[in-house]
Order: structure tokens, then sequence, then C-alpha cells
């Protein structure tokens, strides 16, 4: 007799996603060792834990930390709240058990798997646009203050101090835009 929780429909695509997103996935379950390798080998799982009790997954998320990984943990009950803890990112299931909503760092409201690799995407995405934007900050600061304040004077570079004003403003703009500029990506 053997005895499994059902796989969600979802959970394959999700897996799939973060793996091709260059994610390692890993699993950590207190199922059986032949229950955890199925599910695994059915879910394109990296590697898995098997037979862990509730106080080891912090155990095992220190084991994957201290192989220089970053973890990020995804659980929803009770006995995920260490490892949720432990994790450098604890991501809820939004219909876990309330210790398991506040050990973690992020809330999936929907409770979808494939979620979880759109939190990747976004935070992907959001480092790239604050990149952008200290593109944009930097290259006024560098270049428009050092002109008003008179540095290439001497060159008979000057910039007016009205129009370095008018450039920071023109600045704080791109910026704002690149920013919003955010919303038309998908996830």
């Amino acid at each position: 007799v053997e005895v499994a929780d059902i796989i969600r429909p979802e959970a394959k695509e999700a897996i799939l996603k973060l793996k091709e997103a260059g994610l390692l996935v890993s699993m950590i379950t207190g199922d059986s060792e032949e229950v955890a390798k199925e599910v695994a080998q059915e879910l394109g799982i990296d590697e898995y834990f098997a037979r862990v009790l509730p106080a080891e997954k912090s155990e095992k998320v220190k084991l994957l930390q201290s192989k220089g990984r970053r973890v990020a943990f995804v659980g929803d009950g009770v006995n995920d709240a260490p490892a949720l803890t432990q994790a450098d990112l604890g991501i809820a299931i939004g219909a876990g058990t309330n210790i398991a909503i506040e050990s973690a760092g992020i809330i999936l409201v929907k409770s979808d798997p494939r979620d979880i690799s759109k939190i990747f995407n976004l935070s992907r995405l959001t480092y790239n646009k604050m990149i952008q934007n200290l593109f944009w900050a930097t290259g006024y600061n560098v270049v428009a203050i050092p002109l008003a304040a008179g540095v290439l004077a001497p060159k008979g570079i000057i910039l007016q101090p009205w129009l370095a004003a008018v450039f920071m403003s023109l600045s704080t703009v791109i910026v704002a835009i690149n920013a919003v500029l955010l919303r038309r990506k998908t996830l």
C-alpha cells in the first residue's frame, strides 16, 4: 500500500518554468523514498530529500545554503514555518496556515505554484529597471553637475545653472517614465 498526495496539475508547468529560468529545483518531503523519487522524476525535480521530519526541514535548507546556494523555500504548513524563516526567501502558499504565512517574506494569494516563477521574473525585471534608472541618474550627475559647477569653464564650456536644473528635471522624468514602463512587461 502506498499513500501519497496527488500532484497538482500545474506543478509540472511551474517547475519547468523555474528550470527554464536557470534555477535548481529541490524537494523536501516527509514522504517515503519511493514516493519522493517517483514525484521528482515525474515533475523533473533536480534533487529531493525524503523522509524528512518536520523539525528537520530547516536543517535541509541550511544544508543547501552551506553549498553556497541562495534558497527560496515554498511551504504552507506549521511544519514549514522554521524552513520558511531559515530560507533566503520564504514563500507561503496563501491557503496555508497562519504561522506559515507569518514566517514567509512573500505570500502567494492564489495558491498557484506557477506564480513562483513570476516572483523571480518580476525580481529580474525590477533589477534591470533599477540599473537603467541608475544609468540615467548617474549620467546626469557625472555630466551636468560638473559642467554647471564650471569644471570646464577654462575651456569655454559652460552649462548655465538653469539649464542644469532643466536637465535634472528631465532626468527625473526619464527615470519615472522608465519605471512606469515596467507595467508593460508580462511575467
